[in-house]
This record gives C-alpha cells, sequence and structure tokens, in this order.
C-alpha cells in the first residue's frame, strides 16, 4: 500500500519543502497548482484555484493516484492568495477570490478527498501568525486565515468517531518567495523582519515540513493550533 500527500501550491516555498519532506519520507506526493512542482517524482496536477470547477479535473487524477493506494493520505492546504488591501476599502469582489482560494478550495478538495481518507489519514491546514492576530494592510489575508483555523476545528468535530485527524500549523516570518516579494530588496527591511524572532533569522521552509510532517503521523495532535514562528517578537 502507498501513503500520499495531496499538496496545494507545492510549486515553491512551503509547499514544495513539504512535498519534499514527505516524499523522502517514502510518500507519494501530488501536487495541486498553476505550476508545477520542482521536485522530482511529484505527479502535478495543474489546475487555477481560484477559478470555479477546477475539482473536475482533479477528481478523476485522485482516482488514478491517491485512490489507487490504499493505504494512508494526508491532505496539506497550503495554496494562499496574499494581498495588500484595507477592511474598510476593498471591494467584495476582491474579497471573494481571495475566499475563494484561500477557503472555498480547502472546503472542495476536503470534499473530494474524503472517500479517500482511510484509517491514519489527515487533513492539515497552513495558516499563519495572522491566523489569530492581525496587522495593518492585510486585511483579506487575516480574515481568511482566521477562517481557517475555524475550519479546522470543524474538520475536527465533524471527523469525530473517526481515525483521521487534523491540525493547522501557523508560520512565522519563512523565508520564501512570497516573504520575499513582499519586502522587497531592501537589506534594512529583511533586517528589520528577521528582528522580530527571538531567534534573530527567518524560518527555513524546511522547518515548516517537518512540522506538518509530524502533524501528519502524530493523531494526538488533532485539532491542534501550532505556531511554528521561532518566538515571534511582539511590538
Amino acid at each position: 500500500m502507498a501513503d500520499w500527500a495531496l499538496i496545494t501550491g507545492a510549486s515553491r516555498g512551503i509547499g514544495e519543502a513539504t512535498a519534499a519532506r514527505f516524499q523522502q519520507a517514502g510518500w507519494r506526493v501530488m501536487n495541486v497548482s498553476r505550476k508545477p512542482c520542482p521536485v522530482l517524482g511529484v505527479v502535478n496536477v495543474a489546475v487555477d484555484l481560484a477559478v470555479p470547477g477546477w475539482e473536475a479535473k482533479l477528481a478523476p487524477a485522485l482516482e488514478a493516484g491517491p485512490g489507487t493506494g490504499g493505504g494512508r493520505l494526508c491532505v496539506v492546504h497550503n495554496a494562499a492568495l496574499y494581498e495588500h488591501d484595507d477592511a474598510l476599502s476593498m471591494d467584495a469582489d476582491h474579497l471573494r477570490r481571495v475566499l475563494e482560494v484561500n477557503v472555498v478550495a480547502p472546503l472542495v478538495l476536503n470534499r473530494l478527498a474524503r472517500p479517500l481518507l482511510t484509517d491514519g489519514s489527515s487533513i492539515l491546514y497552513v495558516g499563519s501568525t495572522l491566523s489569530e492576530k492581525a496587522v495593518k494592510g492585510v486585511a483579506s489575508y487575516v480574515t481568511t486565515k482566521h477562517a481557517l483555523v475555524g475550519m479546522m476545528r470543524a474538520t475536527c468535530q465533524d471527523l469525530a468517531g473517526t481515525r483521521i485527524h487534523t491540525a493547522c500549523v501557523c508560520p512565522g516570518f519563512t523565508d520564501t518567495e512570497m516573504l520575499r516579494e513582499h519586502l522587497g530588496p531592501d537589506a534594512a527591511v529583511r533586517a528589520s523582519v528577521e528582528g522580530m524572532t527571538t531567534f534573530g533569522r527567518l524560518i527555513a521552509p524546511g522547518e515548516i515540513a517537518d512540522v506538518l510532517f509530524t502533524c501528519a503521523t502524530t493523531p494526538v495532535l488533532n485539532g491542534a493550533v501550532l505556531h511554528a514562528n521561532l518566538g515571534q517578537v511582539e511590538r
């Protein structure tokens, strides 16, 4: 029997590192995103999670992949849109687009994956430090990351009586393309962000991948919200 990890947004950053981590442990990996995962051996399903109807393309791939394994399936909801916006000025269509990727896509994927979740399987959500706090200028991201914690807790309750578990991992400042794009090229800005952890550095994507793999293989963490942020300095 083959164990599978089904990861959204594994084309880069935390998703790519997570694909590599599961593969190193002998799991087969499927990436669901617009771009392929650069990790060799990963099965790629090219869909745009922002466009409703993508599940029609994914369903047959699931049947041909994890549906034939018979082992555990770990679903990792990693893909997310990070936009600069304001809670008092963004329009409804903007919020709907972010919700589509950050909240609706995990809901749809859970429904597709549910028949394939055998004993020991898991559903993992990648949240953020902004899942339980807020900062200025990223209202849609804050809102949807808060929603993921609620969805994970609902998932835990709705899976009661099964041997399937769930958790939400909330990374801090992680050295990903998304963060580098957000910070820009100014070295002083990066240094300032590094100083916002008690270790004085950014988190490596592989460190978050290790936490996600631990969650996938540790059912006692069912329903847990885990902050993986190197000890964030509050200002």
